[in-house]
């Protein structure tokens, strides 16, 4: 099936676009001389974790146990969960692990390691453990200079779990737009969990892993001395926001939705299409970057961007698509007949990826491959 018989909305993952992402995402982590645990959240997909694999990244990370799951019987079997561990869900971890799985989860507080050590002592499994360190105040974790992140650690070890080090996600770096913002955090991600590792050495206990990451800081860090792992997922795709951040451009964006133009509102400068939020997602996130995106930057067929129009508005099934300063275009059924077929880039890559089942694969000669995904707790 060609691209534009597709029927519509459809995600398309443009390959030459996601190949150059991943080989420029390994290759800085290589220059860095650390090792890349790739977050497979984004993506959801099994080929694309296999491509990442192949270029050099030695485990991968999950923030569901579905994907836990799903990777490991697809061959990953080095897998982080990069979520705080519920207790009612330690009996899957369990599972996962007795059929071979090297799956590692994380805690942050000292009730969350005790319910770990609780089921370490009713059940036989070693769980593997990592400690959240809080770097930023963005969101979950242990402040590196608390004394509960002793307190944790010992409470782990004396309960007979393997304590493996510590972790964070430097989320506010999100919230960065210059080159000088995002080496900051970067620098303070490194150095604040480089810190929380130390603190556990020094108190006799073991920190074999040292591992931070976004994509934001992953490709802004100069120096990653005393990080063993880095984790990064967006890029595999790139959004909107991540080129509002300023990690991206606009043609590195790899995931688009193949929508077609099914009216007009001419009154109002405005075309309908026939993907809406349940299309793109509600993700609204660029209304607080400098340049807000809409619901979506609007492309024709090929990808290429039609910088004045984007998705002004989304109802569940419809788009409406207009003009960015918002004035009425006497010309857009004219501009975009009924029958048109568009693509349009998302805010958040994650957020409509999940929108979907499979993605449609454009190569560069304009072959379609369907690559299935899967969602899910």
């Amino acid at each position: 099936m060609e691209l534009y018989a597709l029927p519509t909305p459809a995600a398309i993952v443009d390959e030459v676009r996601l190949s150059r992402n991943l080989a420029r995402m390994q290759a800085r982590m290589d220059a860095l001389g650390v090792k890349f645990r790739p977050h497979v959240k984004t993506a959801k997909c099994v080929e694309i974790a296999r491509r990442q694999q192949a270029l050099g990244a030695y485990a991968i990370t999950v923030s569901t146990l579905k994907e836990a799951h799903e990777f490991f019987s697809a061959g990953f079997g080095d897998i982080l969960y990069a979520v705080a561990i519920a207790p009612s869900k330690l009996p899957a971890v369990e599972d996962l692990v007795g059929r071979g799985c090297d799956l590692k989860i994380i805690v942050d507080s000292i009730e969350g390691a005790q319910a770990i050590v609780a089921r370490r002592r009713a059940a036989s499994v070693r769980f593997k453990v990592l400690i959240e360190i809080d770097t930023d105040g963005h969101r979950s974790g242990v402040k590196p200079e608390e004394a509960r992140l002793l307190d944790i650690g010992h409470a782990l070890a004396a309960g007979g779990c393997e304590l493996l080090g510590v972790m964070t996600h430097a989320g506010s770096s999100y919230d960065c737009s210059t080159p000088e913002a995002l080496r900051a955090i970067a620098n303070q991600e490194r150095d604040l969990c480089v810190l929380a590792g130390r603190r556990l050495r020094d108190a006799g206990l073991p920190c074999p892993i040292v591992s931070v990451g976004s994509t934001p800081t992953a490709l802004s860090a100069e120096d990653l001395s005393g990080v063993t792992e880095v984790r990064a997922g967006v890029y595999v795709f790139f959004d909107l926001f991540m080129a509002g951040v300023g990690v991206c451009g606009i043609d590195d964006i790899a995931l688009s939705v193949l929508t077609t133009v099914i009216g007009h509102q001419a009154d109002k400068g405005w075309a309908i299409v026939d993907a809406g939020w349940m299309a793109l997602s509600r993700d609204r996130s660029t209304q607080n970057q400098a340049i807000d995106q809409g619901y979506g930057l609007v492309c024709d067929r090929d990808g290429v961007a039609l910088d004045d129009y984007i998705m002004t508005g989304a109802n569940q099934e419809h788009g409406i698509i207009g003009r960015r300063d918002g004035a009425p275009d006497p010309g857009v059924s004219a501009r975009f007949p009924i029958g048109t077929v568009l693509r349009v880039l998302p805010n958040h890559a994650c957020a409509t990826g999940a929108q979907y089942p499979e993605y449609h694969a454009l190569r560069a000669d304009g072959t379609l491959q369907t690559w299935p995904r899967f969602s899910g707790w």
